[in-house]
């Protein structure tokens, strides 16, 4: 429920609405559009109702940091993130023996690589699709938070939400670096979404199958024996 339903917001929603309509208003005007006054109009709630609960600005641009975590989260459900291979924990992924250990890492990186490509594949096609204005609210608070240590922090508390789950992964599959890996891994996806949103390549979105290609031509240099499963295949498109 929010203002625009014809009912004031309840206490518990308010925050929420608050926080959201900071996103709102940083995607469509930037940092210097966001201000208190213009979250209490642009959110149909009587004037002060924004400072009453973020008094100063950077709680305000804290709590849509918070809200911005929520809702990415949200992007891509745990249900839809591939499982470890059987057999192969998390940390049998650093450092790579020989013998029936390198067999088996192997196999876990042929077989997880359409997965991974699938997960993230569908994660950027719905941000790309569904979610342009969460990444350009991101992309103003990304630059902010490198002038404001503070709002740095939560910031990258934030990303680490994202960051861990895919070191963990790619441990699973096999790969001797999970963490470098995962560098690369993030940076690209960045990369595709930045380009795709305010780059280069904004005027059209790539599709499902060809993100999954790509992300799985990615995967392929990462993870023991994975090369033939390169383009992703045995997953439909979207």
């Amino acid at each position: 429920m929010n203002a625009h339903d014809g009912h004031a917001p309840s206490a518990a929603s308010r925050p929420q609405l608050i926080a959201d309509t900071a996103l709102r208003l940083l995607a469509e005007r930037g940092m210097r559009g966001l201000t208190h006054r213009a979250v209490d109009e642009a959110a149909g709630l009587p004037q002060g109702s924004t400072s009453n609960l973020a008094r100063t600005r950077a709680a305000l641009l804290e709590s849509a940091v918070g809200r911005l975590a929520e809702r990415e989260a949200a992007v891509l459900t745990p249900d839809e993130l591939p499982r470890p291979p059987r057999g192969r924990p998390a940390e049998a992924g650093a450092g790579a023996g020989t013998g029936a250990e390198a067999t088996a890492g192997a196999a876990a990186g042929s077989a997880t690589v359409p997965a991974l490509a699938e997960a993230l594949s569908l994660a950027l096609h719905r941000y790309l699709t569904r979610h342009r204005e969460l990444l350009l609210a991101r992309y103003e608070l990304a630059l902010e938070a490198t002038r404001r240590p503070a709002l740095r922090e939560i910031y990258d508390r934030a990303g680490r939400g994202f960051r861990e789950p895919v070191v963990a992964m790619l441990a699973a599959a096999g790969s001797a670096a999970p963490e470098r890996h995962a560098l690369s891994v993030v940076a690209w996806c960045d990369g595709v979404l930045f380009s795709c949103t305010a780059g280069q390549f904004h005027a059209a979105v790539p599709t499902r199958a060809a993100l999954r290609t790509s992300c799985a031509e990615l995967l392929a240099g990462m993870l023991p024996g994975a090369g033939a499963s390169r383009d992703g295949s045995g997953v439909a498109g979207e």
